[in-house]
């Protein structure tokens, strides 16, 4: 795999869309609506000490990140991709890469399943849905 001369045919477009579509579910999935008040009970946080911290350090830092995942995604898709294989690409490395590792992070450091559930479904829903977007959009 030749990653330098394939980032030249990469949809750039298409990877500011997955990468705006993980930013916005993100907010969505960690809001009060959905797994904020669990996975903020979980891991000690309190809308006070979210208050005091820098946001928009975080969310600027959050969307760059997000960007490098969805270019990297992308990179692996590669070019002769569709959105279901875009999909399945995605949903492959969101529930056996990094829900794997997740796993065996969380047993070590004895966190609940709760927390394991919304971090690693997080991420299932989250590179399924850039996958799609990036496959979709080749």
């Amino acid at each position: 795999m030749d990653i330098i001369n394939n980032l030249g045919e990469l949809n750039w477009l298409a990877i500011i869309a997955a990468t705006f579509s993980a930013f916005m579910l993100g907010g969505v999935w960690y809001s009060n609506a959905l797994f904020g008040e669990c996975w903020m009970q979980e891991i000690g946080l309190t809308e006070e000490s979210i208050d005091r911290s820098t946001m928009a350090r975080t969310y600027s830092t959050t969307f760059v990140l997000q960007f490098i995942a969805a270019t990297a995604l992308a990179t692996f898709i590669g070019t002769g991709g569709n959105w279901l294989s875009g999909l399945q690409s995605g949903a492959m490395i969101g529930l056996l890469w990094i829900a794997g590792a997740y796993g065996v992070t969380y047993l070590f450091e004895q966190r609940s399943i709760r927390l394991f559930l919304i971090n690693a479904g997080y991420n299932v829903v989250l590179f399924s849905i850039m996958g799609t977007v990036l496959g979709a959009w080749h």
